[in-house]
């Protein structure tokens, strides 16, 4: 019984273990299949993306940065100006959470030095997108980038919900939104540097020169070449720089760097500030270049003005009046008239000319000399500066000799520096100086109109054998990567004989020891240069007002230099000897101090002392 009832147990499990073996075979085979499916559809788009073109923006990125403009760097190596990138700080104002705005305010106050109510008064201009400060330095702009990732850590930004139900959370973000001016020493070099202005090029501030050597320079000082980098990215967004990668590299302008050091303007600047002051002139103007170079070593005004900040009463400064002012220059022109004779061998030095003590009627004309003489010797004329002498001595040229020899002077010519709007002034044509009026009141410099920077450049022939060269105040460009290139040099022109330079040079040595330049006397020095004072003519007519110059040089045994001084409208007193000479004599014992010049203590010891004589 038990046999039978186990048989038949055994006989019905039989179909039940076929029924699940069957079923567990159909769920291998069905995972089998959807294995080999997906590993079937893996090897299609492996191939389609192997064979198929691919959308190369979504795999590359391109990197950009802006390039700078260039820097002003003084001889001594100081940052005259220079460019600092600007950021703008922008914020939604819906991201903010209303009950953390006050939190958001004072943390970006303290980050950013802005003041907190003018930031709550941006902030309640508008509703959405407000630009909190367009002027972020790159320093600030790095701890506002820090403190936009802290204000989201601290949840002060909240999502909003568009109308189209999308959420948005944008936070502070800080964007790189131009470029500004940097002028560390203010108004030291102004207007000589100039000034730029702002232009907006697709939403970033760009600057360009507007005067002086900013715009000068402009194109070289501008940026030559924005940085571009565009190559495959990885996984993580960073380039994959390769063969096949497009790089463009960042070039900055060009840096110009002077001929002029900061100690020696700085010091120049500050003389004249002080005799205008004295003088209560409306300004004065004072070079200072190295005779055989022609490198400008000082080019000081005492009217100056922050680039940073031109205000309405700057406006009368910005004029670089070195070459942008051209007045008639009065009796400076005197040795330029006697060099031109001297060297046409029209006079000697030695020849006696009447003064007719101190008036002479020339048609029309009565000309007048502050101090009267009888009869004067020819190097006396420039020595005392007779206007009645050199009236007559000027008549020896014709008038071509008379047009053609103030040129290659040159007057009426650029003088060659390397700054802007520079005004050539005039001369009477040759049939007007064929005129015996004309002829005599050009001889001492009326009817002609010349700026401080050619007289410099004329009086320079005196102190360069005859040689005239161009004022230069840049002295190289130097590249990104700090490769010097000089500024091209013109070949010197031979004016005038070296004999008669010389001769020239010792008349006016002979002004500096007797005659109207005696204040510039400097024991151990050879100093010599001419006085000049000129009627301002106003409305077509001269009136009580002066300009007042003095033009020299000052040499050592191994330097030579050539300084001018032009004083306008002075007050107090008028006359060249007591304005001009003055400041041309502070300005070599700075040069002394600064050890531009050395002193001869054999010549000092040697040296007599002299009384001044006081001229015009």
């Amino acid at each position: 019984m038990h046999t039978k009832r186990s048989l038949e147990l055994k006989c019905n499990a039989q179909p039940l273990l076929v029924m699940r073996h069957s079923s567990k075979s159909k769920k291998i085979l069905a995972l089998f299949l959807v294995l080999l499916m997906g590993f079937i559809i893996f090897l299609a788009v492996m191939f389609y993306t192997a064979v198929h073109k691919r959308d190369i923006p979504s795999i590359y990125s391109e990197e950009t940065a802006k390039a700078q403009r260039g820097n002003i760097i003084s001889a001594d190596g100081f940052h005259i100006t220079a460019t600092q990138k600007l950021y703008k700080a922008v914020v939604n104002t819906r991201n903010i959470d209303p009950d953390k705005r006050e939190l958001f305010v004072q943390l970006f106050s303290i980050y950013s030095g802005i003041n907190p109510d003018e930031i709550r008064q941006r902030l309640r201009t508008r509703k959405g997108s407000v630009t909190l400060s367009y002027h972020i330095g790159p320093k600030e702009a790095m701890y506002l980038k820090t403190l936009a990732f802290e204000l989201r850590k601290l949840k002060v930004f909240v999502e909003y919900e568009l109308p189209n139900g999308q959420r948005v959370l944008q936070g502070l973000n800080i964007i790189e939104s131009g470029e500004a001016r940097e002028y560390p020493y203010q108004k030291l070099l102004t207007p000589l540097i100039g000034y730029p202005r702002k232009m907006e090029e697709e939403g970033y501030t760009r600057i360009y020169g507007i005067k002086g050597l900013e715009k000068f320079f402009d194109e070289e000082l501008n940026p030559q070449q924005n940085k571009s980098q565009k190559a495959m990215r990885d996984v993580n967004g960073y380039l994959i720089l390769n063969r096949k990668s497009s790089i463009q590299s960042q070039i900055n302008g060009f840096d110009v760097k002077l001929n002029i050091p900061i100690a020696l303007q700085a010091r120049v600047e500050a003389i004249t500030d002080k005799i205008k002051e004295n003088l209560q002139a409306d300004e004065i103007i004072a070079t200072v270049m190295e005779s055989k170079s022609g490198k400008v070593i000082a080019l000081a005004s005492s009217n100056r003005f922050n680039p940073s900040h031109i205000r309405v009463e700057d406006y009368p400064s910005l004029n670089a009046n070195a070459i942008e002012y051209s007045y008639e220059p009065g009796s400076v022109i005197k040795p330029i008239i006697f060099a031109l004779l001297l060297d046409q061998h029209l006079i000697n030095p030695y020849d006696m000319v009447n003064g007719h003590n101190g008036r002479y009627q020339l048609g029309r004309k009565m000309i007048v000399d502050e101090h009267a003489f009888q009869m004067i010797s020819a190097e006396d004329v420039i020595v005392h500066s007779s206007n009645i002498g050199i009236a007559q001595l000027g008549q020896k040229l014709n008038g071509t000799e008379f047009t053609e020899g103030l040129k290659r002077f040159g007057f009426t010519h650029f003088s060659g520096v390397d700054l802007p709007y520079e005004k050539r002034g005039s001369i009477p044509s040759s049939a007007q100086l064929n005129n015996y009026l004309y002829k005599a009141i050009t001889s001492y410099g009326y009817g002609m109109r010349a700026n401080a920077m050619q007289l410099v450049k004329a009086f320079n022939v005196f102190n360069n054998a005859g040689r005239l060269v161009n004022p230069m105040i840049v002295d190289s460009l130097i590249d990104e990567k700090g490769v010097s290139r000089p500024m091209q040099v013109q070949e010197p022109i031979q004016v005038i004989t070296p004999a008669t330079a010389e001769r020239m040079k010792q008349i006016l040595i002979k002004t500096v020891n007797e005659g109207t330049g005696t204040i510039a006397k400097t024991p151990g020095l050879e100093v010599g240069g001419k006085t000049g004072t000129a009627h301002i003519a106003k409305n077509g007519a001269y009136v009580n007002s002066y300009h007042t110059s003095f033009i020299g040089f000052a040499n050592d045994a191994n330097h030579a230099y050539t300084i001018g001084i032009t004083v306008i409208n002075p007050r107090t007193v008028y006359f060249a000897s007591i304005t001009a000479v003055p400041v041309f004599k502070a300005i070599i014992d700075v040069m002394v101090e600064e050890r531009y010049l050395r002193l001869d203590q054999r010549a000092i010891a040697e040296a007599q002392s002299a009384p001044a004589i006081a001229h015009h």
